[in-house]
Order: C-alpha cells, then structure tokens, then sequence
C-alpha cells in the first residue's frame, strides 16, 4: 500500500491517500471524511481541523498505557 499525505496549512486539512483508485463518493464521519471507490474501498481521508485532530490524537496516544505483556522468544 502507498500512503501518500498533503497538509494545507491555509484550510488546515490533512489529507491521507491510500490508493490510486477513482473516487465514486465520500462520507463525512464527524471531522472526517472518507473517500471510497464504487465497490466502497477506502481511498483517501481528509481530516478537517487537521491541527487540533492531530494534537488530541497525540496527547491521548500519550495518556494511554501500553499493554506490556511477556515477550515471546524467536528462538526455541
């Protein structure tokens, strides 16, 4: 998969492509809206608000803890 991302700071959107292929409709899921093709693959995703979406996405990637667990060995 080739992930493509553009900023446009004077709109303040984020726009992640995930795909080449053609776009046939989008949805709006709250600051978001997803692009998909006609058999409703995901294409692209525009983030609106991109700035404070991406502060509040890293500030709770940070407040949560990390589920540690036991290593398994690669080699027996």
């Amino acid at each position: 998969m080739n992930l493509h991302m553009r900023y446009d700071p004077t709109v303040d959107v984020l726009l992640v492509e995930v795909s080449k292929r053609p776009i046939d409709h989008a949805e709006e899921l709250g600051s978001v809206i997803v692009h998909f093709t006609k058999n409703h693959k995901p294409v692209a995703l525009e983030i609106l608000d991109a700035s404070r979406f991406v502060t509040q996405a890293t500030a709770a990637s940070l407040l949560t803890k990390p589920k540690v667990g036991r290593a398994k060995s690669l080699t027996k």
